[in-house]
């Protein structure tokens, strides 16, 4: 189990590269879903079976892998956007200091002091390289639902961390992160449609002609 825990990880991964480098929103959507779902299968591969667990599971991929990318699709179809353009930072670029920080979420994660259980698995250094990875689409694009996107990818970074915590708090804490994600994606939405509708543009780098 441990190993195909593994390699769900190293496809979480892969698709952080695919949102890094991919200009076209709906595409980046359609990889945050798929990110998604593989998450909430991994519950099942680290812990045992029952119907509790099962539930949970279930409620993630609904959350993360179709009501999320569902809403995140409705404001890119009402903001009539389609691809991100003109990023602060180039796609080529991004690649590369994504590559270079999840090389350092590797390093980072060998330093620190783990359990004996948690040793050799790419959980710590996957939940690294992923929440560096949202940080990254977070301050390199220039679209208000491309940096919702980059918010939703280092939440499911937390999340992949907080699967080794699971035994020592309660449920309800995911639970909690999942509702403040819902209503992040609720005001960004909010946020997303009055920017295009007073400027026909939902880049936020033009907030800063607004005026008092």
């Amino acid at each position: 189990m441990s190993s195909f825990a593994d390699q769900l990880l190293v496809l979480v991964m892969l698709i952080n590269f695919a949102v890094l480098g991919s200009s076209r929103i709906a595409l980046a959507i359609r990889a945050v879903a798929a990110q998604g779902v593989v998450l909430g299968l991994l519950p099942w591969l680290i812990h045992p079976f029952s119907w509790h667990l099962l539930a949970i599971m279930v409620g993630i991929i609904l959350a993360k892998g179709v009501l999320i990318p569902w809403l995140l699709t409705g404001a890119v179809n009402k903001a009539e956007i389609r691809r991100e353009t003109e990023p602060f930072v180039g796609y080529v670029t991004t690649l590369i200091i994504g590559a270079l920080l999840t090389a350092f979420a590797f390093v980072f994660a060998g330093k620190l002091p783990l359990a004996p259980a948690h040793q050799g698995l790419l959980f710590v250094p996957a939940s690294v390289a992923t929440v560096l990875t949202g940080f990254l689409v977070l301050t390199t694009r220039r679209k208000a639902i491309t940096q919702v996107i980059g918010y939703l990818v280092l939440e499911n970074g937390i999340f992949i961390f907080g699967l080794l915590l699971t035994e020592a708090m309660p449920v309800m804490v995911e639970a909690g992160a999942l509702l403040d994600l819902l209503v992040g994606i609720f005001v960004m939405g909010i946020i997303i449609n009055h920017i295009s509708r007073e400027f026909s543009s939902i880049d936020t780098s033009r907030l800063t002609t607004l005026k008092e």
